[in-house]
């Protein structure tokens, strides 16, 4: 990756030290989780809209589609783990898809495996076992994972107490009460029903016959049974209404809140358990792993305990209830409606299978994409320096291709189901009507009897599909519990909340190490430690050097107790450790890391951390402050502290990144001896440090070590040459030791070596300087040299950088300042603009716009959709005239008259099973295809951009990733089969109310005058809702971030036993989301409740007035029941449509924030055609900077720059040093272009190079950083990334050519598959020196004119220094070359260096020039001057 830089106060951003291996594998799962928390999201929940849209109709109108039938129904219930990489250890317990894995390790390995054409015999074995191992190994793992069985449904409630169980139960009762009153209703409808026949009956007697009395007796007791008993009926239908009102409210309430609480208590006791295990746990598991964990699981376990539970009995209670109902009435008729369910369920079934499938082959090519995405974002850099935008976006956009192709197979799959589950159904409106004729004829049932158990069984059944989804999401949630439950059951081998354990009352601090043996769970074939024996005498300082992977860090982890030895004892004061109280051993000891972890709080918050477990611990907080400044001072960061805004209550930022390295690194040595400890471990506190930062740091250091045990381990010896005894290991055993002048005695000992390798050529410099050498050491002319250094320390601009007093008396504004108020002016507008939220339908319509050569088949659905959207207008003409029929009273008329409406029937589901079937094909494929655009657009726009918006906090490297993945997902979710759905459900409202105005005006109009009642209790529950889980987002994820905190910094939690205090801050944390949910469920529920309990009440309203009218003569049974069903039904459709309004919004704002990304018009345009292209062999590499003044557009406080001018002749090596925060990155940054400076220019042969064309003048330069980004692929793909030409047109012979300058031919030749060797994503299967040369070549493969290197060797152990040092002045030669560097020994031969201090440059010169002016360049030679000379 890109060395992520870290902006501090004063300015240059101060590139985070080289990552270890491990700490790199955390990184990249933090992130892969954050991007497979978005991919499982949109997935796993987005696509159960996938088919949502498609309405059923039921004897209630048309019910949406269960969401059951989409693509996750029968994936494994963790989609997000298929971004994850496959090499988790049991432990992690994670449960991804073998096949999943597979292809995605397959995928990456394909252009490698199709190149192997060069490669030995022995070699292509070799390889061929290392993959057969790896392939073997994620097996294991895999089915380790899988073996973990789902937890029982009371298991989810484990955490739940009594008195909420009782009421949970309570709960399930008003549920099943609630879903039985559904079906109560088709009872009342059928006895209407009936009564309305026997009125018809007697009024056709009297067309037919005239006014007899004994007909005029029969009208009179016909109608006044109909009018009481139309009212009594209705009463029932309003109290099922008020019934169905209260159950679910109440069920709803009651299970909302045991859910919430129950989640908050699983969240806690995770976050708990997480805490406690040993950090070997967390050697195979991401820090974004238990963000995922946290966010994703816990969510999917609150979603299966709360309503959902509730909903499975309601619809449970409505099935038993209505098949009951059904065969008590007429169990023949029921008998033959049976049928429709089996096969209704195998055709959803399969349908559902095949669907799975096809989502996901969709998914696994959106995650193996997104895993390129988020490689390449988060290195941005490094991508645009060497203008592979086209490359890495062509790459994005293969695995897009190949996703989008898998969703169109799915979309036929789809719609075939569909199609024929609606057949199915409205043939069983034709079987109702042609067996109940047959049973009336038969005598043994009436009108009202066939619509009861028709309704009753239809009611019954999707009350069944309705229940997938919901036994999905409990599904689900059992699956996720079993992974949380198993770390919260997991006991760690070494357990950090274990109270057993002796607690000594004195301590000396001597620490022995007696035959110890170690090799690190997660890599049990590479042994560390080898029978390590030594002992670390009580209060004196040790230092333990060697080169990387000897062993140093082991032995701090072994102390600390983070691992336990394989074999042999660690002792503390002649006791085992293993005997001691795990907590009091870690409070005895303070740890000051490479990489000091803050956390999100103040500096005093950070620094009182060290007191946890003291017996300060509860001391009063001016006792706690008064040792907080104590530490301060002793760790030389008072001073800079009280300059910070706020002082010691200056917010630090999450993981400190507020402050710089220096500061950060002085706040842990404060936190860590705050407590006064008898043991400190420094384990390279001072590596990622200037040099005189570095000196200040090791100053507090010194100070902090004095009368304790002291374990220090360095790679810079000038650190460590005062300490009492230096051990220096190899292989993990010590090779020799002593004090730095022993061991530098021996000329031949690793010491001695390691020593020359770093050593500075100064007998030259003391002769320039005049310095005199005396018994092998120097004696300076002027003897204050030691005044000078502490001066120089005190003065450091590193120091108390960003908050230094002003200076200048004059009160004139800057040339910079006027020109950074008018950048930040414009990006006020532009915010205000984006704040701005467009309509919309504007937006809809610029969607369409993308995918507008899809038009003949929008249009294809748009027509299927208006024609299924009629079906069910068309049916309740059918309808009407069918109830009319049962009027008949010759059974041969009967039959035949309902012989040919079940004909009728049977052609609508004819016509309705071809309209679904182009309506969501058509309405799915195009939803994939503007996926596949919208992914491909924002990814090629994101590339685009400059530098200067990728500093945006809003523009990380995760929530751009988490935007290529989550954003077009959620505009699919509207644009595919649910555009359809609310084209239908609009189609059915207009076409059901016109039908309802042709037959029954004035009923209609009531009927129509009931809408906006129905259809609001829709919108207004959605505000609500919608609103709500908005909010609760939000402040989960306050709550998520804190933990994820914790867990990634959980060395530093641990040896801070900062476990309960993290726990009581993550409890109180997740108290807000709950009590917002406890607030806003009481009325969001209310309102979805009594949308519910109305329609009962419409119904009844319309039954009575239709039965007055009926009496009166208005209206007819037929047009009556054609306006009910027209009308009504047609309302709760109506309602239905605001069941899509999440999709609309979620699509909507996601389309906003898609628009924004592409319509971005970046300052520095690398894809712009305008400008000045470069002939290569023109271009001589001339460079100056001349009077360049910068700030950083997000901190433009802080003064970068000023007024910097440096003249860099063509094929000159130029060095810039200086204290971090100088200015140095950001002058390389400039010289990129990445950025544009505020006032003076940068030039290229004398030509401005805002005035070139930006990749032409880019293809002249090239990059090294600290860090190498590499990419997954071969060594070749990698290489060849820096060609200026297209990689096919590169010669193997250049390639090559490149690597011997490189110094890595030899390398990669020795390689399994040489050039076609797979790197590992991130570079993850090489070292840190091999990945630096393969950066090298990338860069020398260009043939650039100017060479810049920033840092590029300060990260790496003093060996792989040397090899790549040589390789970059092989490199150098014959090219404009500018380096940054920290190590002075590297650029010592440097034809010019410029020392910068504060934005400027202090003085330059060549190395013994700048040494005789005894300046700033001096002071920071004797700083790292270690050797005798």
């Amino acid at each position: 990756m890109a060395t992520p830089t870290q902006p501090t106060a004063a300015g240059d951003p101060i590139p985070m030290t080289a990552v270890t291996e491990s700490a790199a594998d955390t990184l990249d799962r933090q992130q892969q989780g954050i991007a497979a928390e978005n991919e499982k999201q949109t997935l796993d929940t987005e696509n159960q809209t996938i088919s949502s849209g498609v309405p059923f109709p039921s004897a209630l109108g048309t019910m949406g589609v269960p969401a059951s039938i989409g693509v996750e129904s029968t994936t494994p219930v963790n989609a997000e783990e298929t971004l994850e990489k496959p090499r988790r250890s049991p432990s992690a317990t994670s449960s991804s898809d073998a096949d999943t894995l597979e292809k995605q390790l397959s995928l990456e390995k394909a252009h490698a495996q199709n190149k192997q054409l060069t490669k030995t015999k022995r070699g292509f074995f070799k390889s061929r076992k290392s993959k057969e191992e790896l392939e073997k190994k994620t097996k294991e793992k895999e089915q380790e994972a899988n073996t973990l069985p789902a937890v029982s449904v009371f298991a989810l409630f484990r955490f739940s107490k009594p008195i909420e169980m009782f009421f949970m139960v309570i709960g399930l009762l008003f549920a099943v009460a609630a879903g039985s009153s559904q079906v109560l209703m088709t009872l009342i409808f059928g006895r209407l029903t009936t009564l309305f026949t026997n009125y018809g009956i007697v009024v056709n007697r009297i067309a037919s016959q005239g006014l007899t009395e004994a007909n005029a007796v029969a009208l009179d007791v016909a109608k006044r049974e109909l009018k009481h008993q139309a009212g009594l009926n209705s009463i029932w239908l309003v109290v099922i209404g008020v019934g169905m009102f209260l159950t679910t409210w109440l069920y709803m309430f009651i299970w909302n809140v045991a859910g919430e609480l129950n989640s908050k208590r699983i969240r806690e006791n995770y976050l708990r358990a997480v805490l406690r295990q040993e950090i070997a746990y967390f050697d195979d598991l991401g820090a974004g792993e238990v963000a995922t964990r946290i966010q994703t699981d816990c969510h999917l376990v609150q979603e299966g305990v709360s309503e959902k539970m509730a909903l499975v009995f309601q619809y449970l209670g409505t099935f038993v209830t209505g098949f009951v109902l059904a065969f008590v009435r007429s169990p023949r008729l029921a008998g033959a409606l049976f049928t429709i369910l089996p096969v209704i369920v195998i055709i959803g079934g399969g349908t559902m299978q095949a669907m799975a499938k096809f989502g996901t082959g969709a998914l696994n090519h959106v995650a193996t994409a997104g895993t390129l995405a988020e490689e390449v974002i988060g290195s941005i850099r490094t991508v645009q320096a060497f203008g592979k935008q086209k490359v890495l976006g062509d790459k994005f956009n293969e695995f897009i291709e190949l996703s989008r192709k898998a969703g169109k197979r799915g979309a036929i799959v789809e719609a075939g189901g569909f199609c024929l589950i609606f057949f199915t159904i409205y043939s069983a409106y034709a079987l109702a009507f042609f067996y109940g004729g047959i049973l009336v004829t038969q005598g043994r049932a009436d009108s009202g009897i066939v619509i009861n158990v028709f309704m009753s069984i239809l009611i019954g059944s999707f009350s069944m599909a309705m229940l997938t989804p919901e036994l999905t999401a409990i599904t689900k949630a059992r699956s996720a519990a079993a992974k949380l439950f198993n770390t919260i059951d997991r006991v760690p081998s070494i357990d950090s909340s274990s109270t057993e354990g002796i607690r000594p009352d004195t301590i000396r601090g001597e620490i022995s190490f007696e035959g110890v043996k170690f090799h690190y769970p997660s890599r049990p074939g590479v042994p560390i430690l080898k029978g390590l024996t030594t002992t670390f005498e009580a209060g004196k300082t040790f230092a333990l050097v060697g080169a990387s992977g000897s062993g140093k860090s082991t032995v701090v982890c072994l102390v600390e107790r983070f691992y336990d030895p394989i074999q042999g004892i660690v002792k503390l004061d002649g006791k085992d450790i293993k005997t001691i109280n795990l907590k009091w051993l870690r409070q005895q000891i303070g740890l000051v890391s490479q990489e000091p972890t803050l956390f999100g709080t103040t500096v005093r918050g950070n620094v009182e951390h060290g007191l946890i477990g003291s017996k300060w611990e509860h001391a009063s907080d001016a006792e706690k402050f008064e040792l907080v400044k104590k530490a301060c001072i002793d760790a030389n960061a008072h001073d800079f502290i009280s300059k910070l805004p706020n002082g010691y209550e200056t917010m630090v930022g999450e993981r400190g990144m507020l402050l710089s390295g220096g500061q950060k690194q002085r706040v842990a040595i404060a936190r860590a001896i705050v407590s006064d400890p008898r043991i400190l471990l420094l384990d390279e506190a001072t590596s990622a440090l200037d040099t005189q930062s570095e000196g200040i740091v090791q100053d507090a250091l010194d100070k902090a070590a004095k009368g304790r045990t002291t374990i220090t381990i360095a790679h810079r010896l000038s650190t460590i040459r005062d300490a009492d005894k230096i051990l220096v290991m190899g292989g993990g055993e010590i090779l020799e030791e002593g004090t730095h002048y022993d061991l530098l005695a021996n000329e031949s000992g690793a010491y001695a070596q390691l020593v020359q390798n770093q050593r500075l050529a100064a007998e030259a410099a003391a002769d320039a300087a005049g310095v005199a050498v005396d018994d092998g050491r120097p004696v300076w002319g002027h003897s204050n040299d030691a005044l000078l250094l502490q001066n120089a320390a005190a003065q450091s601009p590193k120091n108390e950088k960003g908050f230094s007093e002003l200076n200048r008396a004059y009160t004139g504004r800057s040339l910079a300042s006027a020109a950074m108020e008018n950048i930040q002016a414009k990006r006020e507008t532009e915010a205000e603009d984006e704040d701005k939220t467009p309509s919309s339908f504007k937006v809809y319509f610029r969607l369409l716009a993308v995918n507008w050569d899809q038009r003949n088949i929008y249009f294809v659905g748009l027509f299927a959709a208006i024609c299924a959207g009629m079906v069910y207008p068309a049916m309740a003409i059918l309808f009407g005239a069918a109830i009319s029929d049962f009027e008949i009273q010759d059974f041969g008329q009967l039959r035949h008259a309902l012989d040919r409406k079940a004909l009728w029937y049977f052609i609508v589901a004819i016509l309705a099973a071809i309209s679904f079937f182009w309506q969501i094909f058509s309405f799915s494929r195009t939803g994939w295809d503007l996926n596949a655009k919208l992914r491909k657009n924002v990814f090629g726009a994101v590339l685009r951009h400059d530098t200067e918006w990728f500093d945006e906090e809003s523009n990380s490297t995760g929530a751009v990733t988490s935007n290529v993945a989550d954003q077009p997902q959620k505009v699919q979710g509207l644009f595919g089969p649910t555009l359809g759905s609310i084209l239908q459900s609009c189609a059915t409202l207009v076409g059901g109310c016109i039908i309802g105005l042709c037959y029954g005006p004035l009923l209609a109009l009531i009927g129509i005058a009931c809408i906006p009642i129905l259809v609001s209790g829709g919108w207004i529950r959605l505000k609500v809702v919608v609103g709500k889980d908005q909010k609760m987002k939000k402040l989960h994820a306050a709550s998520a971030n804190l933990a994820s905190e914790a867990a990634g910094a959980v060395k530093t939690v641990a040896s801070l036993t900062r476990e309960e205090d993290v726990d009581r801050i993550y409890s109180e944390a997740l108290k807000g989301p709950m009590k917002v949910n406890f607030r806003t469920s009481i009325y969001s529920q209310c309102l979805y409740a009594a949308s519910q309990g109305l329609t009962f009440c419409i119904i009844a309203l319309v039954f009575y007035i239709g039965a007055l009218w009926l009496v009166s003569g208005r209206l007819k049974t037929n047009t009556f029941y054609t306006v009910l069903n027209s009308i009504v039904f047609a309302s709760i459709q109506a309602g239905n449509v605001f069941s899509f309004v999440p999709d609309a919004s979620k699509a909507s704002s996601a389309a906003t924030s898609l628009f924004r990304i592409t319509d971005n018009d970046p300052v520095v345009d690398a894809f712009s055609e305008e400008g000045i292209k470069l002939q290569h062999e023109n271009v001589v590499g001339h460079i100056r900077l001349e009077g360049v003044h910068f700030r950083y557009p997000t901190r433009p406080a802080v003064r970068v720059l000023r007024d910097l001018s440096i003249d860099v002749p063509a094929g000159t090596y130029v060095a810039l040093v200086g204290p971090s925060g100088c200015g140095k990155s950001t002058t390389i940054q400039m010289l990129e272009r990445f950025y544009d400076p505020l006032v003076g220019k940068v030039t290229l042969d004398g030509i401005d190079i805002r005035e070139l064309n930006v990749s032409s003048y880019r293809s002249q330069v090239a990059l090294v950083s600290q860090e190498p980004t590499l990419y997954a692929g071969t060594v070749r793909f990698n290489i060849l990334l820096g060609a200026n030409k297209p990689m096919e047109e590169v010669t193997q012979a250049e390639i090559e050519a490149a690597s011997k300058d490189a110094n890595i031919y030899d390398f990669i030749m020795s390689l399994p598959d040489g050039f076609d060797t797979e790197v590992g994503g991130k570079g993850s299967q090489l070292s840190g020196g091999q990945k630096q040369r393969i950066a090298i070549a990338r860069a020398l493969i260009r043939n650039p004119k100017v060479l810049l290197l920033d840092e590029a060797t300060s990260a790496l152990d003093s060996q792989s220094e040397k090899v790549v040092q040589e390789a970059l002045d092989k490199a150098a030669k014959g090219r404009t070359t500018i380096a940054i560097a920290h190590r002075l020994s590297t650029i010592q031969r440097a034809d010019q260096i410029y020392y910068f201090a504060e934005g400027k440059v202090a003085e330059h010169g060549t190395h013994q020039e700048l040494l005789a002016k005894r300046g700033g360049y001096f002071e920071l030679v004797q700083m790292q001057n270690l050797s005798r000379q």
